[in-house]
């Protein structure tokens, strides 16, 4: 299997994965943990593994980087059997993620990322390279996050520097299990957004375990729904699974709502942003307040450096000479994020929109409240119409 590196932003640096056959049978036990899974994954693609518990989703998962070896069948990683590899040399060339990070917590953050790089045998300027740019790949400030221990992240940040880990030595592969799992549901949200985001750049091919059918069709290119004993009952993009479920258990697991759910599909990219006054920090506040009301603003959004959001004030709220950052940055959505996701966080931060950004984290635009309501119920009425033929 060979290792690719991304030349450019959006070029694909993942590797297909070709379960044939797949057979996980455990002594004493009459029924197969999974029996004879057969599908491919494209490279540079997410793909879901969904189903109820003990429908082997996780153990499908750890076959493919022999965390658990399979009893029969055969996996390909990049054309290559996986077996011509020894357990380790291959577990050192695919990324993995799980719940909470799992980090060393007597390591520092950059020592936690650095792990798989030092096995690989990497230089220590090569290494605080890598780790620096992951750092800001997950929008943590390397100054500021490098030398941190674990006990002192939030349970989201730990999560973004699981991640980093889990991409440390640019593996073709990233599996993750249940991966924002332990999170709140906004934390939850904005790490999905910023792996949909790191996934927009470096095209990995990711397969990641869920229990949640909302998350899956969020994240994934495809969506693999498990029956018992890993059974497939469905392999498919979101779209076909929402729209023509396979048979009743797939209708049943997805559940009534499938058509409500099929919003969860419509990104805000598909809406549209309006530009909105922005400033940079140490700007002239008077000269940006007679900016923005020439323009018919109320607020401006402020920018960093590097054009990332990190303060929406009101015009009432610039009182000094210069503009400074806010407290408190703003709620930004990834402009993949769903249209559910937008609403969510326009109904928190009083403006009636929300800042989007792009790969990076990057500024982007604003959508308003009434975009995304009309573009959600022209959807709606669709749907409607549709499932009433």
């Amino acid at each position: 299997m060979s290792e690719t590196t991304a030349t450019s932003s959006g070029s694909v640096t993942g590797a297909e994965i070709r379960l044939e056959n797949v057979t996980k049978q455990y002594a004493g036990q009459k029924v197969a943990a999974v029996g004879d899974l057969t599908l491919t994954i494209p490279a540079g693609e997410i793909a879901m593994f969904v189903g109820p518990s003990g429908c082997g989703k996780t153990t499908s998962l750890k076959m493919i980087n022999r965390l658990i070896e399979p009893t029969s069948g055969t996996i390909m990683i990049g054309g290559e059997d996986s077996r011509k590899r020894s357990a380790d040399e291959l577990r050192r060339t695919i990324g993995y993620v799980i719940q909470g990070g799992s980090l060393f917590p007597h390591m520092t953050v950059a020592k936690n990322i650095a792990l798989v790089p030092k096995l690989l045998g990497w230089d220590d300027d090569r290494i605080k390279k890598r780790t620096d740019e992951l750092l800001d790949l997950v929008s943590l400030d390397p100054s500021r996050y490098r030398d941190r221990y674990p006990r002192e992240l939030s349970g989201g940040q730990q999560q973004r520097v699981g991640v980093a880990r889990g991409l440390a030595a640019d593996p073709p592969v990233v599996l993750m299990d249940e991966p924002f799992g332990a999170v709140d549901p906004i934390t939850r949200q904005r790490l999905q957004d910023e792996l949909l985001a790191i996934q927009r750049e470096l095209r990995k091919t990711i397969v990641c375990v869920t229990h949640d059918i909302d998350e899956a069709i969020k994240m994934g290119d495809r969506i693999l729904i498990l029956q018992e004993g890993a059974q497939v009952a469905q392999y498919d993009t979101p779209e076909v699974v929402l729209g023509s479920p396979a048979n009743e258990f797939v209708e049943d697991f997805v559940g009534s709502g499938s058509a409500l759910k099929q919003l969860s599909l419509a990104r805000v990219d598909e809406v549209g942003t309006f530009p909105q006054t922005t400033a940079k920090i140490g700007e002239s506040s008077a000269e940006v307040i007679q900016r923005a009301q020439a323009a018919g603003h109320r607020s401006v959004v402020v920018l960093d450096e590097r054009n990332r959001p990190v303060g929406w004030p009101w015009l009432r709220q610039l009182k000094g000479e210069k503009i400074v950052q806010s407290e408190h940055a703003p709620d930004a959505i990834d402009r993949r994020a769903t249209l559910n996701d937008a609403l969510d966080v326009m109904l928190v931060n009083g403006h009636g929109g929300a800042v989007v950004t792009d790969a990076g984290g990057a500024y982007f635009g604003v959508v308003d409240f009434t975009s995304v309501t009309d573009q959600m119920r022209a959807m709606q009425e669709k749907a409607h119409e549709v499932s009433n033929g």
